[in-house]
């Protein structure tokens, strides 16, 4: 049987709400890496906050 990734929020590792630590364990990076990306990405004009809002609330939780 074939495991399939799904997308879920840490409790462990995380700093604010564990959807950076989240999108790097589906994606397969670090997730200093994640975390850095959204950091530099607030640097420019967009929803960036708001789009961590959704998925801080809309990303289920580990086991």
């Amino acid at each position: 049987m074939a495991h399939t990734r799904t997308l879920r929020r840490r409790r462990h590792g995380r700093i604010l709400g564990g959807v950076c630590i989240g999108l790097a364990d589906y994606f397969g990076v670090s997730a200093s890496f994640v975390r850095l990306l959204f950091i530099l990405s607030c640097a420019l004009p967009g929803p960036q906050t708001v789009l961590y809002i959704l998925l801080w609330l809309l990303v289920p939780l580990e086991d």
